[in-house]
């Protein structure tokens, strides 16, 4: 059974960092693109990190860029996003998402409709 797991999320105060984790199994994902999506109720999922299967290409939406590291270790089927400054409006729940076998090194998908694998979700509540 293909699992994400997704794990790091809580609350925390305007200015401080979370470290969000996703651990995958019943399969191999070191050929797929990881990414980092999140939602906020009567919103739809927002893009907002992914690095390609090798880790060599990264790429951020806008309200993350500078603040957000996407990070992978293939070796224990893992994907990490260090968060920092976060913000109020940074508060939603926050999915790991697949790619299967989008092994492009150029460049990394956004949409969430071309992502196949999808996690519960894991909270981040960001207060002012």
């Amino acid at each position: 059974q293909v699992q994400l797991v997704e794990s790091g999320g809580g609350e925390v105060q305007a200015g401080g960092s979370l470290r969000l984790s996703c651990a995958a199994s019943g399969r191999t994902f070191s050929r797929d693109t990881m990414g980092w999506f999140r939602q906020v109720p009567g919103k739809e999922r927002e893009f907002v990190a992914g690095i390609s299967w090798s880790g060599g290409r990264t790429s951020y939406a806008d309200s993350g860029k500078g603040r957000f590291t996407i990070s992978r270790d293939n070796a224990k089927n893992a994907v990490y996003l260090q968060m920092s400054n976060l913000k109020p409006e940074d508060t939603a729940l926050y999915y790991c998402a697949a790619d299967r076998d989008y092994t492009s090194n150029y460049y990394v998908r956004i949409t969430a409709d071309e992502y196949d694998y999808w996690g519960q979700g894991t909270q981040v509540t960001v207060s002012s």
